[in-house]
C-alpha cells in the first residue's frame, strides 16, 4: 500500500517566484492565470504557466491554477476557455469557487475548492467530495478536534490547511465589507483591506471602550509547532499564504517549512514526501525577519486572547537596540549585542508615546566601536527639510526608544542572490558492454524514484596502466553531474578489469544517461486523475441558500437546485441586500479580546453576571457598524449597509433565482 504523501503547497505572485518556490522545496505551487484568479493584482499568462509547470514536473511537484473568483453569467464562457487553454499548459489542478463550473465543459483537470468555499463541517466537505472535488482546504479557524471529524467523514478527497501567513478576520467567503464601502468585491478578487483599518469601539452605552485600534487586525497564522499534530488529524496538504508576497520572503518561508517537513518525515516514515529531490540553502530560514504582524497559531488548540494585531496592521520588525544619543542630523543606537550589525539601507521603526507606530530608512549606519562594538551612528533618509529634530518632536524619537528593524538590507540582498538548489538522487552503474558489434560501455543512471536513463558509447576495452588511480578518476567524473537536476548518491564500477576511458568518452555517457533519465522521468508523469461526483446528485446539506453562499450565476444557482437547494439567493454583489446586513462573519471576538465577554466573567467574584453580549458598535470615519454576538457558535457578525455611492457607482446586476419555496409538483410530493 502506499504511503501517504505530505505536501507543502507554496504561493507564487508570477512565474519567477513560483520556480524558486519549486526550488526551495515545495511539492505544488499555487498561482493565478490570467483572470479569474481572486487576487487582481497577481495574474499571469498562461505561457508563464506553462513555463512554471514545466519547471515543477521536472522535480514531481505540481502546479494548482486558482480559478476562483464568482463569476457573471457572461464570464462562464471565457472561464472555460481559460481552463483548457491552463490545461493544455500543464496545469495540474484548477482552485474554484464558484460551483457554476462544475456546470459546463471543463477539461479533465482535477478541481480544488478553494477556501472561499467555506468548509467548516464534516457535512459541507464530504458534499464537495462527493460532487468531484479531490482537494479542499479547510476553514482557518478550525480547531483539531474539528479537523479530525471532518477527516473521519472525507476519506478520498486529500484535505488542505493553512498553515502560515496573513489571516482574513472573516470566514473566507463570508467577508462584504469591501464590496459595500468601496465596491471591489473580496469574493471578485479585489479586497480593500478595510478590516487593516482603526476602528473606535463603543459599548451598548456609547462609552469608549477602544480608540483608535486595529480591533479586526489579526496576527499573522504560523503553524509551525503544530505540523505534526496536524498531520495526525488528517491535514495533507500543508499551504502557505501569499499570492501577493514577493520573492525573499517565499524563498525564506517556503526553506523554513521544507526543513520542518523534512524532519518531520525522518521521524515519521509510514509518510512520504509529495515530490522528489533534496533541497539545499545559502541562508538559514527565519521568517521572522520577512514582513509579519506577530506570529499566532488562531484555534488550532482552541481560543485565545492574543491573536490580534489591534496596534498597527504594519511589519514593526524585530528589536535591535536603543537609542543612546539624538542629534541634529544622525542619532546613536546601542544594540547591545556584537553580532548585531546594522547597514546602509535598513529600516527602523519604534513606537511613539500614544502606541503609533513610526520608521525611516537609514541612509548610512557607521559602528561608533569599530569592529565588534555595540554602537552605531545612523543617519536616516529624510525628506528635504526634514530633520532627526523633527522626528524627535513628532515621534517621540529620544533617548532611551527601544528601536526594532523592519528591513534588513544584508538579509535581502543574500535572498536576491541563488539561495537554493534542489537534486534529485542518482545511482550511477558503469558497465562494460557490446555496443553495435563492438566493446564499449554503459552508463546506468537510476533516481530515488526508480526511473532509468542508459546510454552507451563504443570505445575499445584497454587495461589502465594505473588501476587504483584509473577507478578513482573514473568515478569522480561519472559523478560530476554539474548544473543538471541530479546529483549522484552512489557510483558503482561493474567491470571485469580496470579499464582505461577516456575523458571524451565518459563526458558522452554522462550527458546521455541525464538526458536519458530526464526523459523517462518526463514520459512517466502523469495528470491527477479528476474525481467523478457520485451519482445520483447528492443532497445539500441545506435547501435554503442566503448572499452567504455567493451564488452569482445562473448555473451556479442550477448546480445546488440539482443538489436539492429550494430556496436560492443571489451573492451580496447582485445588489439585491441593501439593507443592513452581515458584512462580515468572524470567528475572532472583539469581546473576548477586550476581555468583555460573558464566558471569561464565569468565576468571577463580583464580576459574573454583569457582562452581557450586547452589540457593540464599531466607528471608522463616518462609518459606523454594529456588532453582533452569537455566543452558541461563538462568532462575531459586522453589520452594515451597502453605501450609497457604491449603488450609484455600479451598475446593478439583480439576479433570479428562487427566493422562495418552489410549489411542489405531484412528481416532488
Amino acid at each position: 500500500m502506499p504511503r501517504p504523501h505530505l505536501e507543502l503547497l507554496a504561493p507564487a505572485r508570477d512565474a519567477a517566484i513560483g520556480i524558486e518556490a519549486v526550488n526551495h522545496g515545495a511539492d505544488a505551487v499555487y498561482i493565478g492565470g490570467p483572470g479569474f484568479g481572486a487576487r487582481d493584482k497577481a495574474c499571469n499568462s498562461v505561457a508563464d504557466i506553462g513555463r512554471l509547470a514545466a519547471h515543477a514536473h521536472r522535480f514531481g511537484a505540481r502546479i494548482f491554477v486558482t480559478l476562483n473568483t464568482i463569476l457573471r453569467d457572461d464570464e462562464l464562457e471565457p472561464a472555460r476557455r481559460l481552463a483548457w487553454q491552463l490545461y493544455d499548459a500543464g496545469a495540474d489542478a484548477l482552485i474554484v469557487q464558484d460551483m457554476g463550473l462544475l456546470e459546463i465543459d471543463l477539461p479533465p483537470i482535477q478541481l480544488h475548492a478553494s477556501t472561499q468555499t467555506d468548509i467548516r463541517t464534516p457535512a459541507k466537505a464530504r458534499f464537495l467530495q462527493d460532487v468531484g472535488f479531490s482537494q479542499m482546504v479547510l476553514a482557518r479557524e478550525l480547531d483539531l478536534a474539528q479537523i479530525r471529524a471532518i477527516a473521519a467523514e472525507v476519506r478520498e478527497a486529500t484535505l488542505e490547511f493553512f498553515v502560515h501567513g496573513a489571516l482574513c478576520v472573516a470566514y473566507s467567503g463570508q467577508c462584504y465589507i469591501s464590496h459595500a464601502l468601496t465596491g471591489r468585491s473580496a469574493n471578485r478578487g479585489s479586497c480593500s483591506q478595510e478590516c487593516r483599518q482603526p476602528f473606535t469601539v463603543l459599548d451598548a452605552q456609547g462609552r469608549v471602550v477602544a480608540h483608535d485600534k486595529h480591533v479586526l487586525s489579526l496576527k499573522d497564522n504560523d503553524q509551525s509547532a503544530n505540523l505534526e499534530a496536524l498531520v495526525d488529524a488528517g491535514i495533507r496538504s500543508f499551504k502557505i499564504e501569499g499570492r501577493y508576497k514577493d520573492m525573499a520572503t517565499v524563498k525564506n518561508v517556503t526553506a523554513h517549512y521544507r526543513r520542518l517537513f523534512d524532519a518531520l518525515l525522518e521521524r515519521r516514515p509510514e509518510f512520504a514526501r509529495a515530490s522528489s529531490g533534496r533541497c539545499r540553502f545559502t541562508f538559514t530560514p527565519r521568517p521572522e525577519l520577512g514582513f509579519n504582524r506577530g506570529g499566532t497559531d488562531y484555534f488550532v488548540h482552541g481560543r485565545r486572547a492574543d491573536i490580534g494585531a489591534f496596534d498597527t496592521p504594519k511589519h514593526a520588525g524585530l528589536p535591535v537596540g536603543h537609542v543612546v544619543a539624538v542629534a541634529a542630523d544622525h542619532f546613536d543606537l546601542d544594540t547591545g549585542d556584537a553580532a548585531t550589525v546594522l547597514h546602509n539601507g535598513d529600516a527602523l521603526t519604534w513606537w511613539d508615546r500614544q502606541g503609533e507606530l513610526h520608521g525611516v530608512p537609514v541612509n548610512t549606519a557607521t559602528a561608533l566601536d569599530g569592529a565588534g562594538g555595540t554602537r552605531w551612528r545612523i543617519v536616516p533618509q529624510l525628506p528635504r527639510g526634514r530633520t532627526v529634530a523633527d522626528l524627535t518632536r513628532e515621534a517621540d524619537l529620544r533617548r532611551d526608544t527601544a528601536v526594532s528593524r523592519n528591513r534588513d538590507m544584508a538579509w535581502e540582498r543574500l535572498l536576491a542572490k541563488p539561495s537554493a538548489e534542489r537534486r534529485i538522487a542518482v545511482d550511477a552503474t558503469l558497465a562494460q558492454a557490446e555496443v553495435d558489434g563492438r566493446p564499449g560501455f554503459e552508463l546506468t543512471l537510476k533516481d530515488a524514484d526508480g526511473h532509468r536513463g542508459v546510454a552507451r558509447v563504443a570505445h575499445p576495452h584497454e587495461v589502465a596502466r594505473d588501476a587504483a588511480r584509473a577507478e578513482a578518476q573514473l568515478k569522480d567524473a561519472l559523478a560530476r553531474l554539474g548544473d543538471t537536476i541530479f546529483e549522484a548518491r552512489r557510483v558503482r564500477l561493474a567491470l571485469a578489469r580496470p579499464w582505461f576511458v577516456p575523458a571524451s568518452a565518459v563526458n558522452a555517457l554522462r550527458r546521455d544517461a541525464v538526458a536519458a533519465l530526464e526523459a523517462a522521468r518526463a514520459a512517466a508523469w502523469q495528470r491527477l486523475p479528476r474525481a467523478k461526483p457520485v451519482e445520483p446528485p447528492v443532497p445539500y446539506p441545506d435547501d435554503a441558500l442566503t448572499y452567504l453562499a455567493n451564488v452569482y450565476n445562473h448555473r451556479a444557482a442550477a448546480f445546488y437546485a440539482r443538489h436539492g437547494v429550494r430556496v436560492i439567493e443571489a451573492a451580496y454583489e447582485s445588489h439585491e441586500a441593501l439593507g443592513d446586513v452581515s458584512l462580515m462573519i468572524t470567528k475572532h471576538c472583539v469581546r473576548y479580546s477586550l476581555s468583555l465577554c460573558p464566558k471569561q466573567a464565569k468565576g468571577v467574584t463580583g464580576v459574573q453576571g454583569t457582562v452581557r453580549a450586547e452589540p457593540m458598535t464599531l466607528v471608522h470615519g463616518n462609518d459606523r457598524f454594529t456588532l453582533r454576538f452569537d455566543c452558541k457558535p461563538c462568532e462575531m457578525h459586522v453589520v452594515g449597509a451597502m453605501r450609497k455611492h457604491v449603488l450609484r457607482q455600479l451598475k446593478s446586476e439583480p439576479l433570479t433565482f428562487y427566493r422562495t419555496r418552489p410549489a411542489a409538483t405531484p412528481a416532488s410530493r
